[in-house]
This record gives C-alpha cells, structure tokens and sequence, in this order.
C-alpha cells in the first residue's frame, strides 16, 4: 500500500463535501446532500474512511447492536483507484474492526458482480430461505 495511504474510523465534518462528492459517483447514492451525509455520519455506529495523498478515495459504514449482527452499507471506493487494492483495505480495516470481533454475523448488500470480491471475507450469498424485502419510495432500489 502506498506510503500517504490512511485508513482511520471517522470521516472529519471538513471532509463532507468530499464524502458526498464521492458518495455522488454512485447510482445509489447520487442524490445525497451534505446535510443527509452529515446526518448518517452521525447516526451510524462504525465509519472507515480511506485517504490517499490527503483526498478521500474510499468509505464504508456499519450498523450494529455489537453482539448478534452488523450490516455493513456503503462501500465504495473512488473510481480512477478501483482495483488498485484500496477496496482490499477497506473492507480489512471493517471486518477486522475490534468493536465487530464479538459480532455474530457481518452482513452486506452488494450487487451480482461484487460477489467473488466479497467472498474473499467470508461473506456468502448462501443465506438460507432468507429474501431481502424492501420499503422503499426510492424507485432506484426497486428497478432491476
């Protein structure tokens, strides 16, 4: 990893406009304001952050009751750094996070191509007759 690489738990208020910036890059979250993105910063119970040469290329968040479940929401990583190993390091720095050590399952939403990069955590998308169902106003998260 490069030497100006920082991974740390928190994303500073100064960097807002960034996150958003970035958050805006993918379809899920392309309308996203920094108020909203403010609000989740601080209604979420875990934040990873990933800078390079002090510009914000990577992000996740984690919701959880620490003890039976976490969901990890989230994840991206700046595109021009994609493949690169920056994804690696972020999702490293989430399930090896000591708050989530005691948590029973780690549990994510990941679209059908991001499942082998997934796997190599040990997630599966072998869960059982469990279906994800969804409430949503958002017309984005239902469309196929």
């Amino acid at each position: 990893m490069p030497a100006d690489l920082t991974i740390q738990a928190e994303v500073p208020p100064s960097r807002i406009p960034e996150l958003t910036a970035l958050m805006r890059t993918a379809w899920w979250m392309s309308d996203r304001t920094p108020a909203e993105v403010a609000r989740l910063l601080e209604h979420s119970d875990l934040v990873i952050s990933v800078t390079l040469a002090d510009r914000l290329v990577g992000f996740a968040r984690v919701l959880t009751d620490f003890t039976h479940i976490a969901l990890v929401l989230d994840v991206i990583v700046d595109e021009s750094h994609r493949g690169s190993g920056l994804g690696a390091a972020l999702l490293d720095a989430v399930v090896n996070h000591p708050e989530l050590a005691p948590v029973r399952s780690v549990e994510l939403v990941c679209q059908p191509e991001l499942i082998p990069f997934y796997r190599r955590w040990g997630f599966t998308d072998q869960v059982g007759s469990s279906t994800l169902m969804r409430r949503t106003a958002d017309a984005r998260l239902t469309s196929c």
